[in-house]
């Protein structure tokens, strides 16, 4: 065992907390390290798990939350591209034991099951009310002119409806920005996906290629909704209408096919056969 493994284990005994309530105690952050008793510390260095250590999975927030403010802990995460994974949590065995048979106890109860029921509850409602707080203001952002209200009601629901589900991973789920960016970034994420041939394209992998692909689309479909906005008439073969219409009609958002020459890039950003999405 290195030093600083025999250090962390020694504060274990002193870290362990009785109340299940306690404020966790403080994580180290690792990462995965060469073997499967070992983590990479921030510094770089490996670092191996004392003996008497096992790895929570990750799976069960109770397990993992009750343990984390029991005793001290190694937090495993791993960055897999943009996103970051959990690898479970490194801590005492017998603390990891010992709450297990606690939480089983709990769940046993009836009053746990009615308990979860409840939660549930609150939470499809919670949700419920944030699909109609988006829905309003998506289509705040949008704004159509009155000849244009039915419109704007349906693209309101239709863009409320894809972008709200919990776990969906879109930018209505976040809480670093305010809801009414959050709607008008699900509006221009919406209308590239729906009305222009974003889907389809060939995009260079070039630093900044797909980037400027998505500004030069984002600006041509804020042109497309200020002539809604304005109330002036639309093109007959309009994109955003041909959408809206296959969605009513229960045709699959993957198998709407906008027409390509609204949105289609310039040259330069548009082919490149080696490309991917």
């Amino acid at each position: 065992m290195t030093r600083k493994a025999a250090s962390i284990s020694a504060k274990t005994s002193m870290s362990e907390k009785s109340s299940t309530g306690a404020k966790e105690v403080p994580s180290i952050v690792v990462q995965p390290g060469q073997s499967n008793r070992t983590v990479r510390l921030a510094s770089g260095e490996i670092m191996e798990v004392p003996p008497d250590w096992e790895l929570l999975p990750p799976g069960d927030p109770m397990w993992t939350r009750r343990v984390k403010a029991r005793t001290d802990h190694l937090l495993v995460q791993e960055k897999v591209g943009r996103k970051l994974f959990s690898r479970g949590l490194w801590a005492s065995s017998e603390v990891i034991s010992s709450v297990k048979r606690e939480i089983d106890a709990e769940r046993s109860e009836a009053s746990y099951s009615a308990k979860l029921e409840k939660a549930a509850e609150r939470r499809a409602e919670q949700q419920s009310d944030y699909v109609l707080q988006f829905e309003a203001e998506v289509a705040r952002f949008l704004k159509f002119a009155p000849r244009y209200a039915r419109l704007e009601q349906q693209m309101a629901a239709a863009i409320a409806a894809h972008a709200t589900p919990v776990g969906s991973g879109t930018v209505a789920r976040t809480q670093r920005i305010p809801v009414e960016k959050r709607a008008e970034s699900a509006v221009i994420a919406w209308m590239r996906h729906q009305t222009t041939a974003y889907d389809n394209m060939k995009i260079a992998r070039q630093r900044g290629a797909r980037r400027e692909v998505r500004r030069e689309l984002a600006g041509q479909s804020r042109f497309l909704l200020d002539r809604y906005r304005s109330g002036k008439p639309v093109m007959e073969d309009c994109p955003l209408q041909e959408a809206l219409e296959k969605l009513s009609r229960g045709v699959p958002p993957s198998q709407v096919q906008p027409r390509r020459k609204h949105g289609e890039p310039a040259p330069k950003n548009r082919v490149n056969e080696q490309g991917g999405r």
